[in-house]
């Protein structure tokens, strides 16, 4: 007579769902409040505020998306 089979672990399904992932939003939204970057002045090092705006966007997705990688890996 054969042995029953052992029922296998079924691993835990994989939760996103950290409050972290939340200030993903600012990132997404700041870029789109227009009224923030919409004017010529103040101009740093001569470039329009559009422009730098518009770098300092990148930079802030960027120091965002990294602290929610720090704040929400695997220890």
């Amino acid at each position: 007579m054969a042995e029953p089979e052992t029922p296998k672990a079924v691993p835990a399904a994989r939760s996103d769902r950290s409050p972290w992932n939340w200030l993903l939003v600012i990132p997404i939204v700041l870029p789109v409040l227009t009224p923030l970057f919409n004017h010529d002045s103040p101009r740093l090092w001569g470039f329009p505020a559009f422009y730098w705006l518009q770098f300092l966007f990148i930079l802030v997705g960027v120091a965002t998306t990294s602290l929610i990688y720090q704040m929400t890996k695997k220890r």
